[in-house]
């Protein structure tokens, strides 16, 4: 069975990567090669890919890993949901849930806003000097 997948290549802790067809059976590094896809750097997020050719692959079975899915579903290459990549003891969060997050993490700061100037606002109350007109006679 044909895979799509990373090949990785570069330097030690600057890794780029390779996006080549292969047998699944063979290694990445050392099995023979049937067609060079495309390249990714994940430090600066460049993807050159061939997209015609991955779809072709695709459509005469090839079947891309998890990780190529996820990055051929953000390109826009093929539609689909996202894949979990991540290990079992760290789960994906979801969209819905990261948006939660980040509404209760605003309404926080709003909140704190809030605060400030409701504790400003009494300070100000507290300190201004009260005048006391004389009587007019």
């Amino acid at each position: 069975m044909l895979m799509i997948r990373f090949q990785r290549i570069g330097r030690t802790n600057d890794p780029a990567f390779r996006i080549v067809v292969l047998e699944k059976e063979r290694a990445a590094k050392a099995g023979n090669i049937v067609e060079l896809l495309g390249t990714y750097n994940p430090r600066s997020k460049a993807i050159t890919l061939n997209e015609e050719s991955v779809k072709g692959w695709i459509a005469k079975g090839a079947q891309p890993t998890d990780s190529i899915r996820n990055l051929l579903i953000t390109k826009g290459v093929i539609a689909g949901k996202k894949v979990n990549v991540l290990p079992k003891k760290t789960p994906q969060k979801s969209e819905e849930a990261i948006a939660a997050e980040a509404a209760a993490a605003a309404a926080a700061v709003e909140a704190a806003k809030a605060e400030k100037a409701a504790k400003a606002a009494a300070e100000a109350a507290v300190e201004a000097p009260v005048v006391e007109e004389a009587p007019v006679a």
